[in-house]
């Protein structure tokens, strides 16, 4: 496989390397839940990571499955969720071929697309496509890291990889998505420069 390693996150998650974590739900998913945008529905979160996002849906009354390929994200997403009371459903697998058993209403997306080597964003896109219904909503936060190198001689440097807004168009286009107007607000990380949070439904 291209890019980062089962092995590779694994270490991350072990040495406590997870500078892209907040320690705690993306305000940006508190602003969807609280504006009413994102209400209760069955919801996949890929990527799950450590689990703030899969605790809070799940406390809200989603009915959501976080997703992760990684043991330790899987543990540490349930052990978040059990210590917390919440039920929720946390399968490990690779998004990269995982199928669900019905359709999901909406799904977020925070760190899986800026993880995976962009060898495989194409694949990814078309998973996504497959798991909503017609319909059904993805809530999608960009991460913005453009590096020099990456500019001026065209290196592809990450994880996180910059997600592209013309890369992500190309990912989703218009024939199967239905994309809100910019300007896409703007989410400050503390320590991965910023995200673009944006919202598309599947046609």
């Amino acid at each position: 496989m291209t890019g980062p390693t089962r092995a590779f996150w694994q270490e991350r998650f072990d040495t406590e390397q997870t500078g892209w974590d907040r320690g705690g739900p993306s305000p940006q998913l508190n602003a969807w839940l609280d504006s009413g945008v994102l209400q209760p529905c069955r919801i996949a979160v890929p990527g799950c990571g450590n689990g703030w996002e899969v605790a809070e849906l799940a406390a809200r009354g989603f009915d959501v499955t976080g997703i992760d390929y990684t043991e330790a994200a899987v543990a540490r997403t349930r052990a978040l969720c059990a210590e917390r009371g919440f039920q929720a459903h946390v399968v490990q697998a690779d998004v990269l071929t995982f199928q669900p058993d019905a359709p999901y209403d909406a799904v977020y997306e925070q760190t899986c697309l800026c993880a995976l080597h962009p060898d495989h964003w194409v694949t990814y896109a078309g998973q996504l496509h497959t798991w909503l219904k017609p319909g059904g909503r993805l809530h999608a936060l960009l991460m913005q890291r453009v590096r020099p190198e990456a500019s001026e001689q065209g290196l592809i440097e990450g994880p996180p990889y910059h997600c592209d807004i013309n890369a992500v168009r190309a990912l989703f286009p218009a024939t199967r998505w239905q994309w809100t107007k910019p300007p896409y607000i703007k989410v400050p990380h503390p320590s991965l420069s910023h995200e673009l949070a944006l919202t598309l439904d599947r046609l």
